[in-house]
């Protein structure tokens, strides 16, 4: 099968070109083309012809300052490239990353797709519109949107919360900056995510919103005893008022029932494993 996917040279593209090519499945990306430019996405998908498109590329970092670049490229850049595909690969299947933070903060300890959204950030916001208009080219595509909790991996860059700590270690800092060392969430191997990304193309699910989450919630606190074990040394971790965020949720753990419904055979690798994976990176 030809697969567009978009932000192929990001952190998550090449775990999933990776993974897309152990299937046999032919990768092309978008090659330098802006999201938000119209006329160079068309030409760009014009040009793939794919019969399916995963699409990861967006702005991630949920605290960038630039509000409004949240909302040019997650959800019209969006648009732009559904209508691209709608156009010059009609009923292609198309995988489109949202996010678990559209729910916010729930007084459920466990969220499922059914959870009413509740966005707490403009990176949040600009996920759950984009969500609401994929529907108007769901009669020409077969959309699925996938809800990635937290994830990791060796690569991720050193704003995310997890490479910062391993980076931290590996250096064997004597102290860290941090902001609530008492939220928990949802930590997926990268890996796993990547293969999930192709069993949704190979396979279309029933069930169009997927979460992908391993169910078990870790705390910052209990992330930095791990790698303090695994690496035999104690860094002093320092809260920093500026990191503490006003709009923070607590608890963020997803419920992957249905996720594992369309993958019955799924096991996700375990925190700690990934962990020492990535403290164990030359």
């Amino acid at each position: 099968m030809r697969v567009l996917v978009t932000g192929l040279n990001g952190f998550t593209g090449h775990y999933v070109a990776d993974a897309l090519k152990e299937g046999g499945h032919d990768v092309v990306g978008l090659g330098d083309a802006d999201l938000t430019d119209v006329a160079a996405i068309d030409a760009a998908v014009a040009a793939a012809k794919p019969e399916a498109v995963i699409h990861l590329a967006g702005i991630a970092f949920v605290h960038s300052p630039n509000v409004a670049r949240f909302y040019e490229v997650n959800q019209v850049g969006t648009f732009g490239l559904l209508d691209a595909v709608a156009r010059h690969s009609p009923n292609a299947t198309v995988v489109v990353a949202s996010s678990a933070n559209i729910y916010g903060a729930q007084q459920s300890a466990s969220l499922a797709e059914t959870t009413a959204p509740n966005p707490l950030n403009h990176y949040a916001l600009s996920k759950y519109a984009m969500e609401l208009g994929t529907r108007f080219w769901a009669d020409r595509l077969n959309i699925v949107i996938v809800r990635p909790f937290n994830y990791t991996g060796r690569g991720q860059d050193k704003l995310f919360l997890v490479p910062k700590i391993v980076d931290h270690f590996m250096r064997r800092e004597a102290r860290i900056e941090l902001g609530n060392i008492d939220v928990a969430r949802d930590f997926s191997d990268v890996r796993d995510v990547a293969a999930v990304y192709r069993a949704m193309i190979e396979n279309v699910p029933a069930e169009r919103v997927i979460n992908i989450s391993t169910g078990v919630g870790h705390t910052v606190r209990q992330i930095l005893a791990a790698a303090s074990a695994m690496t035999g040394h104690a860094i002093e971790a320092v809260v920093n008022p500026e990191f503490v965020r006003p709009n923070e949720i607590g608890f963020l753990v997803g419920d992957n029932r249905r996720l594992r419904a369309s993958m019955p055979d799924w096991q996700p690798i375990a925190f700690e494993e990934t962990l020492r994976w990535m403290l164990t990176a030359n």
